[in-house]
């Protein structure tokens, strides 16, 4: 029951926006727990987010613009790294380079303020995260199986769990 939590908790917070992929496939792998289950719930939990977060722009847009308001400078900075990625890539670079750059929930926001389309959006950030799930994947299996093999420890999941 212990480990249907701990991988629940990957899908959450894969789920939760602004928790990207990129990093918590690595903590729950860390932790102890398989790669391939944590990239394929934490893939499903952030496209889960995605979707709905396309299904309901109308309400989001309205929601991030008040946000915008009370702290712009923030808002603006984000904005200005996206719109340079979108005039010189388009719709792919910025599905592409958002997981890692404004977050991937952020980057569809900004997809469809910039002119995608729902379709397109949707497409483009599914290929995205995909692609960025394996190799984060791949890269925290073989980079903690190094690191542990070379301490002799074990995630620090197991470890409570032992005692």
């Amino acid at each position: 029951m212990t480990l249907f939590i701990a991988y629940l908790i990957v899908f959450l917070l894969a789920a939760i926006p602004f928790f990207e992929i990129v990093g918590v496939i690595p903590i729950g792998v860390i932790a102890g727990l398989h790669a391939v289950p944590v990239t394929i719930l934490a893939f499903i939990g952030n496209m889960l987010t995605i979707l709905l977060i396309i299904l309901l722009m109308d309400k989001i847009i309205g929601w991030f613009e008040k946000r915008k308001e009370k702290n712009p400078e923030k808002s603006k900075k984000r904005e200005r790294r996206a719109a340079r990625v979108w005039k010189r890539y388009g719709l792919p670079g910025l599905a592409i380079i958002s997981p890692i750059l404004i977050g991937s929930h952020l980057g569809v926001i900004l997809a469809m303020g910039f002119g995608g389309t729902r379709k397109q959006i949707a497409v483009w950030m599914t290929a995205s995260i995909f692609f960025w799930a394996i190799v984060t994947g791949i890269v925290s299996h073989y980079g903690v199986d190094f690191i542990f093999s070379q301490t002799g420890r074990s995630g620090f999941l197991e470890d409570l769990l032992k005692r």
